[in-house]
């Protein structure tokens, strides 16, 4: 089930169908290892195959919530940062849930594919670009990082045509599909070194064994 950001369930953004929150650590990308406090929003059409949060994909199994509930709780952790994941938070209006966030001092961050314009006010935006639900073209300006899967040597080229659409500060990650890591690690090493200006993103999160 795919939702619209003006469906009235939403209320304008003041509910949201939250999957679970929680208090963690970044595990990927440029903040890697830094605290935070994580809003996973339920609702994804776009397929990855080898995404470890399937449960995530069929809203409706998630009822909307209030987002004001959310934000007193994340309010309360220490980190005063918010990671907003999914699912696909493209899919949902959440100005209200940044301005709320802001107004209380977060630092606000989300991780997205960008299947559609992304609303909200952000304070970094990790842009992770699929095949086969490319980003609406907005998202490529407004990126601080581009995050990219790397499941075969093909995706490589996905990686760069990507990486040629994004801002000039935007920081480039390639990062292996988990259960492809070991084997595509070589070709990974070998491909940032001829190419520097990319980095290797890990999934630290499941070395340490936390959410």
């Amino acid at each position: 089930m795919v939702f619209k950001k003006t469906d009235s369930v939403f209320e304008g953004g003041k509910m949201l169908p939250v999957m679970e929150e929680f208090y963690t650590l970044q595990g990927e990308g440029y903040n890697m290892g830094s605290a935070a406090y994580f809003i996973r929003i339920g609702g994804c059409d776009v397929g990855c195959s080898w995404c470890d949060t399937k449960q995530s994909w069929d809203a409706s199994l998630f009822p909307p919530v209030p987002v004001d509930d959310v934000i007193e709780r994340a309010a309360q952790s220490q980190g005063k940062t918010v990671v907003v994941t999914g699912g696909e938070p493209s899919r949902y209006p959440l100005e209200y849930l940044t301005n709320r966030l802001h107004a209380k001092g977060i630092k606000t961050m989300v991780e997205t594919s960008g299947v559609e314009e992304l609303s909200g006010d952000w304070d970094w935006i990790c842009l992770s670009p699929k095949k086969y639900s490319p980003p609406h073209p907005s998202l490529y300006s407004r990126a601080n990082e581009l995050k990219v899967i790397v499941q075969t040597a093909g995706d490589l080229q996905w990686a760069e045509k990507n990486a040629a659409l994004v801002n000039n500060d935007c920081v480039l990650f390639l990062q292996p599909e988990w259960s492809k890591a070991e084997e595509n690690m070589e070709m990974m090493t070998n491909y940032v070194m001829e190419n520097p200006r990319w980095r290797i993103s890990l999934q630290a999160h499941k070395y340490m064994k936390i959410p």
